[in-house]
């Protein structure tokens, strides 16, 4: 597990590189590749959409292109503040303060879910995936960017050392393992020599398609109705 992949020092990352966050992110995941992302969404107008791991609301901001209903959730007070700059005043925008492996929602809460540069930071990838399919109503689509596994020997040991990186067969397991039975990756380059980014789509099951890796029944988990802010 990289070092990264812990929630404290994650947040204490994140303080820090809120400041410069909306100058570097360009480089390594720009606006062309989320609008392409975005588009994989099959978004209706009034749907309503959770951006997991919001940070300081780039992806936030192309959805707004398509609904009014976004709800921001991210576990960096300071990333969150930089967004509620832009966004707080906007109606349909709400922020959550919360953890992705611990959704303050109730099951079936929204149409689309929508997460970006997060799984990375995740020590528990697969809980989170299945808190997505949770609170993502039934036929909604899940989408989750990641960092693509490196080629290289040398990169791959610094990686690992870092947080999480995986390729598709890894995310296959990932989102098998979490009760996805349909899903779909891409690979997205900003530039030729960048970092590559590993964008799957899923399709959340009908009530009781769902498998987990053994090939067995999941049942979905029981959340109290109605949305609830996070501590």
């Amino acid at each position: 597990m990289g070092i990264l992949e812990n929630k404290a020092r994650a947040r204490l990352f994140y303080k820090y590189l809120s400041t410069v966050y909306d100058t570097i992110n360009p480089f390594i995941w720009n606006e062309a590749m989320r609008d392409r992302a975005i588009g994989w969404l099959d978004i209706d107008s009034g749907d309503q959409v959770l951006d997991v791991g919001s940070g300081t609301g780039f992806a936030t901001e192309g959805l707004l292109q398509h609904t009014d209903e976004v709800y921001c959730l991210d576990q960096s007070i300071h990333q969150m503040e930089k967004a509620f700059a832009k966004f707080g005043k906007q109606g349909g925008v709400r922020f959550h303060r919360g953890d992705a492996e611990r959704l303050p929602f109730a099951d079936n809460s929204f149409d689309h879910l929508w997460s970006s540069g997060s799984i990375e930071y995740w020590p528990n990838p697969v809980d989170a995936l299945e808190e997505f399919r949770r609170v993502t109503k039934p036929g909604g689509r899940v989408l989750v960017v990641g960092p693509d596994y490196p080629n290289s020997i040398v990169m791959q040991k610094l990686a690992d050392a870092i947080m999480l990186f995986y390729d598709e067969a890894e995310a296959d397991q990932m989102f098998e393992a979490a009760g996805y039975t349909e899903f779909e990756h891409h690979i997205q380059q900003s530039s030729p020599g960048s970092p590559k980014a590993i964008t799957t789509v899923a399709t959340v099951p009908e009530a009781g398609d769902e498998r987990n890796a053994t090939g067995e029944s999941v049942e979905q988990k029981t959340a109290a109705p109605g949305d609830a802010a996070a501590d």
